[in-house]
């Protein structure tokens, strides 16, 4: 045996010996090593590419001849004449071993691929999805052994990809005759197997087939849906796209959605079809974009908050509207699309949906937390995933917490007056000169400030339409920083702040960030019901990261992690004189993007990540901050701009704050609605 070759296979480092006139892939494989293959070594399908090494390699005591692979045959000819084949790469199932070698696994060839997620931090996401084709020979049948095509294609699963028990919807037996008789007993299955569960054949090509299969990652948020289409062999996103929830229609927060469903019968049933024709549309529209066949879309994965669940799933969430909050199911779910009636897709992809956390904290905060890893962390970190719902995370390895606070869909643009989604035309920066009162803005779609030559030609097409998310956030706190808002959130008449473009609106003031009116354009202005609704929303966010905070028996967080779909706008600066989030050092704050989103891609592409996030979600502890008598307390001091009581050490260093106050008579207007907020 001593006698035998040894193989050395790069990056991974196993090593072993094999008999002369091994095939490298039989080798890869008895050592585990991760080499690709649909066609399980026929050398149709050129996945098991490797870079064979030569010559002195003192580091592995090694020498390698030239000759220790078999010359390059036939197959790798053909091959390389179609296709071409890089120089000095072989297929692994023809290269057979002669001598001592050293072979490298390019990335492209392994099955457990590593995608970079984002340059930023390097994340990688494993390619291990649940839907793979795989490539198989099939004995035809004999009269003399009687068995059915289905069981004669199993057997050949079980013996060529050593699969075994594999089931398939009746519609799948309906193809399976003519696509064998076609194939010549030779087809590719696309079988779905995922971390506990039955293999399943969704579907089945005559012959070899070569062509992509796709997933789509949906985060169903309470005010938008946001959709990425993935292709299942390298993890790339295709297209990307968003719409609004149209179940905003029955109520712009969650409870006022349970509400509709308790007050209205049929009322939960009404809003599961809006969602899911709106799904539908969705995913047909992604595929045309990305000019792909939405056949080929196999599998989805859903993240969303438990009221969300629920209603997708077709479940009435009157639960969810009161203690103790019990969810009909918190466990992950595996189900046919066509259960969700899901029909924009292929009839048999499957749908995955990541567990619950608990009843206010949903699978959105666990592909929240899979893409965050807290539990990985060393220093202590706030997660906030802001959103209608804001989902928040506190703790390390050693311990995780998470609840769920009603932010509203201030922070999204709605309830506000002149607030709008994230689209081109919508200001998404502010900043106002703490002197002369007067703004400079940008917005989506041109990277011009409004006081810089050209802005108007630029945004022409566009116009200026609203305010969305993040420039809202921005308006609010460079009114506080210019004196025109004070710490109770007033803002001053033209009087008090000195300048004109603080406007009377009945017994309060408004703020005119842009007025177009004399062209026939809009007034947009911040008024004070939208800072009265920035303070709820933020007052909301602020007590529950508190909360957070206080069962862990801390007073400051090490670093956070801003998340959500606009998270990666928000301004760390901002956000903080607002305070929106617990002071911290301002290069301690950064940003996710939307990492509910980032979490179902990663469960998409990645079949362990799915039971890594499963076991995670049983150790999470969840806070619930309707009945915390405390939240309520930390909610009133957080209406405050930035804090009644905190005082922001770190937001000093760098921001001070002018000390106004337009509360003039203390039993007036300003008075009553200070003591209300």
């Amino acid at each position: 045996m001593s006698n035998d070759p040894l193989v050395i296979f790069m990056p991974s480092g196993k090593r072993g010996r094999f008999p002369v006139g091994t095939p490298v892939l039989t080798a890869a494989r008895q050592l585990g090593v991760d080499l690709d293959s649909v066609c399980g070594g026929r050398g149709i399908c050129s996945k098991c590419q490797v870079e064979p090494s030569f010559g002195e390699f003192p580091k592995h005591g090694v020498t390698v001849s030239p000759d220790a692979l078999s010359p390059r045959n036939e197959v790798e000819d053909r091959y390389d004449r179609i296709r071409g084949l890089k120089q000095g790469r072989r297929l692994g199932c023809q290269a057979r071993i002669q001598g001592d070698i050293v072979i490298d696994v390019p990335p492209e060839s392994q099955v457990h691929r590593q995608v970079i997620r984002k340059a930023a931090d390097s994340r990688t996401i494993v390619m291990d999805p649940a839907t793979r084709p795989y490539y198989v020979e099939v004995a035809q049948p004999d009269m003399h052994e009687p068995s059915g095509d289905f069981q004669r294609l199993a057997a050949a699963l079980k013996e060529q990809w050593d699969i075994s028990g594999v089931t398939a919807d009746t519609a799948l037996l309906h193809r399976l005759q003519p696509a064998l008789r076609k194939g010549e007993w030779k087809a590719t299955v696309i079988l779905h197997r995922d971390h506990h569960g039955t293999p399943r054949i969704l579907d089945i090509h005559p012959g070899f087939w070569e062509g992509r299969l796709y997933g789509l990652a949906i985060d169903l948020g309470s005010t938008t849906i946001a959709a990425h289409l993935c292709d299942l062999r390298n993890g790339k996103v295709l297209a990307s796209s968003g719409l609004m929830n149209p179940q905003i229609r029955f109520g712009e927060d969650l409870m006022s959605r349970v509400s509709y469903a308790m007050m209205n019968p049929g009322g939960d049933a009404e809003m599961t079809r809006a969602v899911r024709t709106a799904i539908n549309g969705l995913a047909e529209s992604i595929a045309t974009e990305a000019g792909v066949d939405p056949r080929n879309i196999v599998e989805t994965v859903f993240v969303c908050n438990p009221v969300m669940h629920h209603l997708l799933l077709g479940i009435d969430p009157v639960e969810l509207g009161q203690a103790p909050f019990a969810l009909a199911t918190s466990e992950s779910l595996t189900i046919p699309a066509r259960d969700l009636d899901l029909h924009a897709v292929h009839p048999q992809a499957q749908v995955y949906i990541l567990p619950c956390i608990a009843g206010h904290v949903g699978a959105d905060c666990a592909a929240v937390a899979l893409a965050e890893e807290p539990y990985k962390s060393d220093d202590i970190v706030l997660i906030v995933d802001v959103g209608t719902n804001a989902e928040i995370l506190l703790g390390n390895r050693e311990r995780v917490l998470a609840c769920s606070s009603p932010t509203g869909p201030a922070f999204e643009g709605a309830q506000i007056s002149s607030g709008q989604r994230a689209a081109p035309g919508a200001i998404e920066r502010v900043e106002i000169d703490p002197v002369t009162k007067e703004p400079r803005f940008k917005v989506i779609g041109c990277d011009l400030w409004s006081d810089d030559p050209g802005f108007a030609a630029a945004t022409a097409q566009t116009g200026i339409t609203g305010i969305c998310g993040s420039g809202i956030i921005e308006v609010v706190a460079e009114m506080r920083m210019a004196g025109i808002v004070d710490a109770g959130g007033l803002i001053g008449s033209a009087e008090q702040t000195g300048t004109a473009r603080c406007i009377p609106q009945g017994r309060t003031h408004a703020y005119v960030l842009h007025d177009a009116t004399a062209e026939g354009g809009p007034l947009i202005m911040v008024t004070q019901g939208d800072i009265r609704a920035i303070q709820l929303a933020k007052s909301a966010l602020y007590a529950g990261a508190r909360l957070l905070m206080d069962e862990l028996g801390i007073d400051r967080v090490d670093r956070i992690v801003l998340a959500g779909a606009f998270g990666a706008h928000i301004s760390p600066k901002h956000a903080m004189v607002l305070g929106m989030i617990p002071d911290c050092p301002l290069d301690r704050v950064s940003s996710a993007g939307n990492a509910a989103g980032t979490g179902a891609r990663i469960a998409l592409c990645d079949i362990s990540a799915r039971a890594r996030i499963e076991e995670e979600v049983r150790r999470i502890l969840k806070v619930e901050t309707a009945i915390e008598p405390r939240f309520q307390e930390h909610f009133v001091a957080a209406n405050a701009i930035p804090h009644a009581t905190d005082p922001f050490p770190e937001l000093t260093k760098v921001v001070t704050l002018p000390r106004v106050s337009f509360n003039t008579g203390g039993a007036g207007e300003g008075g009553r609605r200070r003591r209300r907020g």
